[in-house]
């Protein structure tokens, strides 16, 4: 298998991991990690249920005394700050002795913004980014949503599978207050079936094709 074969293979369980935990993360998107030396997989992990730990703080320690050398799949850029002022992920995957990682999208939220992938290559590691980057790019669309706007992104789904919660406000509220609320509890990826309060979302320009 080539390089670039075993590449797709790892990011896109990465992906898989992930998108398993959609929903659940809120208010930070779901993020995969595989960490992989001479082709073995010696860890994977996502981002826990309500955000932490991240993905990365779980596949380094659960990677065992090993880890140094190895390469590191991760489906968002990790952080170069953490709000709480604890060791961001590029740190620790520096610390660890990660030799290469392999980024997905990159982060435009203030604690990553090409922070986390200048920290590491600061710190010597080898950094590629834009792997499948177009399939991982669901993963964090409603975080970057309220980043841009300050509110959950809507979208019209059946079931609300994947979703942090069904926006059941009146057709007739303001929805962009009540958006924005929610924005500020830290819902990212919101779900309402067709109906009224679809039609209104979609007047008003509220609603994600």
């Amino acid at each position: 298998m080539s390089d670039a074969a075993a590449d797709q293979i790892h990011m896109r369980r990465a992906i898989d991991l992930a998108l398993a935990r959609m929903g659940e993360t809120w208010p930070n998107p779901a993020v995969g990690c595989v960490i992989v030396k001479d082709g073995v997989v010696l860890s994977e992990a996502a981002t826990a249920p309500g955000g932490r730990p991240h993905a990365e703080e779980q596949a380094v320690p659960a990677a065992g005394a090993g880890v140094a050398g190895a390469t590191a799949y991760v489906t968002l850029e990790p952080c170069g700050a953490r709000s709480s002022g604890r060791a961001s992920c590029a740190q620790f995957l520096a610390e660890a002795g990660i030799a290469r990682v392999v980024v997905a999208a990159l982060d435009p939220s203030p604690f990553a913004s090409g922070r986390g992938t200048e920290r590491l290559r600061q710190a010597g590691l080898q950094v590629e980014t834009g792997l499948m980057k177009d399939e991982a790019g669901v993963l964090s669309e409603g975080f970057l949503h309220r980043l841009e706007t300050g509110r959950p992104m809507v979208r019209i789904s059946a079931d609300g599978t994947g979703f942090d919660a069904r926006f059941a406000a009146s057709p007739r509220a303001d929805l962009v207050t009540e958006l924005k609320r929610l924005g500020e509890a830290g819902y990212t990826r919101l779900w309402t079936g067709p109906g009224e309060l679809a039609d209104a979302l979609t007047e008003q320009g509220l609603l994600t094709s």
